[in-house]
Formats: structure tokens, sequence, C-alpha cells
């Protein structure tokens, strides 16, 4: 029982958790988020600029999860106070992710579906100004190029230089 115990409790919470998830007040339908009871409130006026390094992709899921973490990252800092206005975020793709990005006739060229389950998520993203950035590096070895692109995606030289200039501009990097 001791060992069944702590089981069950694990098990539990992360269900608990999903259950009181929420998605908005910027993006509906994703970037869920859960509210934290006793902390101290994120100041009203805080700015925040910061980017996302995405190097996977959907990977048989729905969406991908780099993206919807960025969106996850906007939604929760919004239901807590901070203006929209005052995030700017930067999604900065490379590897297999890169096919996230495509449109979904260039998904479909490319056996991977019909549609691209990413797409609506980018765009309504990319109509908040977040911000994606291709590596070009991987786009070129992967035969993708700007056309194949979600419009609104922008091209770097490289994901490092992509991050190098965002962090010229003030942007922190998502550690994880």
């Amino acid at each position: 029982m001791r060992v069944i115990l702590p089981m069950l409790v694990l098990l539990a919470t992360p269900a608990a958790a999903q259950d009181a998830a929420r998605t908005g007040p910027v993006f509906d339908g994703f970037g869920p988020h859960v509210p934290v009871e006793g902390i101290e409130a994120v100041p009203a006026d805080t700015e925040f600029a910061h980017s996302f390094d995405v190097a996977r992709n959907a990977e048989g899921e729905a969406r991908n999860r780099g993206f919807e973490s960025a969106a996850r990252f906007i939604n929760m800092h919004a239901a807590h106070g901070v203006d929209p206005d005052n995030m700017r975020v930067a999604v900065v793709v490379h590897g297999s992710a890169v096919y996230d990005l495509l449109t979904d006739e260039a998904h479909a060229a490319r056996d991977f579906g019909e549609v691209n389950l990413s797409g609506d998520m980018v765009r309504a993203m990319l109509d908040e100004g977040v911000r994606f950035i291709v590596c070009g590096q991987s786009a070129a070895g992967q035969g993708v190029s700007q056309a194949d692109l979600i419009e609104g995606t922008e091209m770097a030289l490289s994901a490092m230089t992509a991050h190098a200039l965002l962090q010229q501009r003030g942007y922190t990097v998502n550690p994880f």
C-alpha cells in the first residue's frame, strides 16, 4: 500500500492539472495554461522579449508542441495581467520542425498529409505578432524554399544567426 498510494497520486496529478487547463485570453483553442494561486503577481507593465528554439516536428501529434509553448507563454502571462502588446515573442525553427511551417500544398507535396495540422495555429500566432524565423541552413538542407512556407514566416541565414540577432535586440531564450 505504501508503494501504491504515491503512484496513484503521481498518476492523478497530471490529469487534475490538465482538467484545470484553459486557453486564452489571446489564443483560444491552443496554448493551454493553468492558474497558479498564491504567487506574486507579474507586474502589469512587464515587458517580455522572449524567443523559443524549436527543432522537432509534431511527429504525429496534432500540433507542434514547441510552437504551442510560445502560445502558452503569451496566454498565461496575459491571463495574469501582462498586456499582450508588451510581449515580443519569436520562434526560431530549425531541424525537422521546419516541416511544420509548410503551406498545406507543400505539406501534401511531400506526402506528409493534405493539411499541416500546425498551420492554423501558426497563422493565428503570426496574426498576433509572433515571429517565426526559419533556419536557412535547415531549410536548404531539406529542400524547403521561402515559397513553401506559411505566409509571414521569415528566413534567416541560420538558427544561430537568428538567435544572435534576437539576443542583440534584448530577447531572452527559453531554456527548455
